[in-house]
């Protein structure tokens, strides 16, 4: 990016759209017990049924709860130790041993965030796992993990949308949740600390499933890995991570946003939030601040972004503190390289997005309704395949200024990444499948479309007051069970088989996609003309600019 490109940047106008993307992990609207589709609660004790499941991991024995539908729940079961003093800022250890049974029915503390998580009890423990099993298990199930979002800065498995019984009942599955380190403690780049702590924290957790999920009725030797947004960003990082290789077998990469960060870039980001805090740029300075104000000071640096796009680039245009590093140790090699020479092509992965990435971020923005010719060309300055603006105006004429503004920064940040990492998976060999999904449900304030997170009540078969109120504002409609239906079905069927019902994509520009809504079908890429615009273009890791 140019200078006179940077310069002409709208601060205002393009901050946020990483920022209200974190946003909407953060705004949970209630404490509701999950509950399906039907409003039949979900997780919690079944009254009259058989005593409390209890299993053996490596470390001591736990005692869940029976779910109502006669399946089994185990909550807060810690996989590492508390990362606190001495472990403050460090790669995961494992848990310490435990006698007797531990009680395992009630979520682990959420780790630190902005604003603070106070759906479970404040604590250190925030390495903690959750298993849903169905009812019935009589030989070993296949698992799926799952990685939440939340811009790497916040989130938690908590999360009422996140219970795991609809999906493990109806897909014959092992469901698993679990927090992991996010924000500065998680993501920072900080000198003298391992970097990248939360995919660590993620690299711990599935060795646990390794080394325990058989006590609980799982299959070791089918594990799925799931994530959506920056959970997603988490899953594609995988995948490219020497330290994680074996550990899963299949993967679906869900609304993936497209930064990695180059360690300079990251120290930056890393430094300026140390001298928010009035402490040297050092692990051992930043270790002796407490955790929930690392968080603050990392949020003030997020609100002063604007200030640093002349240098920053896009990532400051998006708002983006927090990311995976691309350190040449935990992470070698940003996922797109990674793939195209062949990282993972033994794990059979699932593609997608939704069609209007960015809708509900600009309305969480503010935004909606507020593009006019400038904000729009200052956008096509910004994220304009090849630094182009007039050829992506000219392949897409009739499109009005709002349209163009969302189409831009959906394809930047969420579309394209997911075509050029599912391209070069396929390319080098591995078994890769696509999809978009199309359909359209009703956010907060009326927003309508297929919108940015829409995907995760469909596939955890959870309509619940929480988070996701601001993608299902309104009851789910009779289209929406049935999609949510259909989903679950192909997302475990893949678990089960690795393959979830459609051909394969090559990696050709009419390789098949599978389009979700509208009646379902198989058919070419829909967004394939953002894709020729794209090709080719730089995705990552993003490092300082000037």
């Amino acid at each position: 990016m140019n200078d006179s490109r940077a310069s002409q940047v709208g601060r205002r106008t393009l901050l946020g759209m990483f920022g209200a993307a974190t946003a909407a992990t953060a705004l949970g609207l209630g404490g509701a017990r999950p509950a399906s589709a039907t409003g039949t609660p979900a997780t919690g004790p079944a009254r009259g049924r058989s005593s409390a499941p209890e299993a053996t991991t490596r470390y001591g024995r736990v005692r869940g709860t029976r779910t109502t539908d006669g399946g089994s729940a185990f909550l807060g079961i810690p996989y590492a130790r508390p990362p606190v003093g001495d472990l403050r800022l460090a790669a995961p250890v494992p848990p310490l041993a435990w006698r007797g049974v531990r009680e395992a029915a009630s979520f682990g503390p959420a780790v630190p965030q902005s604003p603070p998580h106070t759906a479970v009890p404040a604590g250190d423990e925030w390495l903690t796992v959750n298993i849903w099993l169905p009812p019935g298990v009589t030989e070993p199930v296949p698992v799926m993990v799952w990685i939440y979002g939340g811009g790497y800065a916040r989130g938690s498995a908590d999360e009422p949308t996140f219970e795991g019984s609809v999906l493990a009942r109806e897909g014959r599955v092992a469901v698993v949740t679990f927090n992991y380190r996010t924000g500065v403690d998680g993501f920072t780049h900080i000198p003298g600390a391992p970097a990248n702590r939360g995919l660590l924290d993620q690299v711990a957790l599935l060795r646990w499933v390794r080394d325990n999920i058989g006590g609980f009725g799982g299959d070791s030797r089918r594990v799925t890995v799931f994530g959506e947004s920056s959970g997603a960003g988490c899953v594609a990082a995988l995948l490219a991570m020497p330290s994680a290789r074996g550990l899963f077998h299949r993967a679906v990469v869900q609304s993936m946003p497209r930064p990695y960060l180059a360690p300079r870039l990251a120290y930056e980001i890393g430094n300026e939030v140390a001298s928010s805090a009035g402490v040297g740029f050092s692990r051992t300075e930043l270790a002796r601040v407490p955790a929930q104000s690392l968080v603050e000071h990392g949020a003030r640096v997020q609100a002063r972004m604007p200030s640093f796009v002349d240098r920053w680039g896009q990532i400051a245009a998006i708002g983006g503190v927090y990311g995976p590093v691309v350190d040449g140790v935990v992470l070698p090699h940003d996922p797109y390289q990674a793939l195209a020479t062949g990282a993972g092509r033994d794990v059979e992965v699932i593609f997608g997005h939704t069609r209007d990435e960015s809708r509900l971020l600009i309305a969480l923005a503010g935004r909606t309704g507020r593009i006019g010719p400038a904000e729009l060309e200052q956008a096509l300055q910004m994220f304009a395949p090849h630094g182009d603006p007039a050829a992506y105006r000219n392949a897409f004429p009739g499109k009005g200024d709002e349209q163009l503004y969302e189409m831009v920064q959906s394809d930047w940040t969420f579309r394209m990444p997911h075509m050029a990492l599912a391209t070069a998976h396929a390319r080098a060999g591995g078994r890769t499948y696509f999809y978009e999904f199309v359909h359209e449900v009703v956010g907060v304030g009326g927003i309508r479309g297929s919108l940015h997170g829409m995907d995760v009540p469909l596939i955890f078969g959870n309509w619940v007051p929480g988070t996701y109120s601001l993608v299902f504002a309104e009851p789910p409609t009779a289209e929406d069970l049935r999609l949510g239906t259909e989903v679950r079905e192909a997302w475990t069927r893949f678990a089960h088989t690795g393959r979830p019902g459609w051909p394969r994509f090559d990696g050709g520009s009419s390789a098949p996609t599978k389009i979700w809504g509208n009646g379902d079908r198989v058919g070419r890429y829909p967004e394939i003309r953002s894709w020729r615009l794209a090709r080719g273009d730089r995705f990552s890791p993003y490092d300082v600019v000037r």
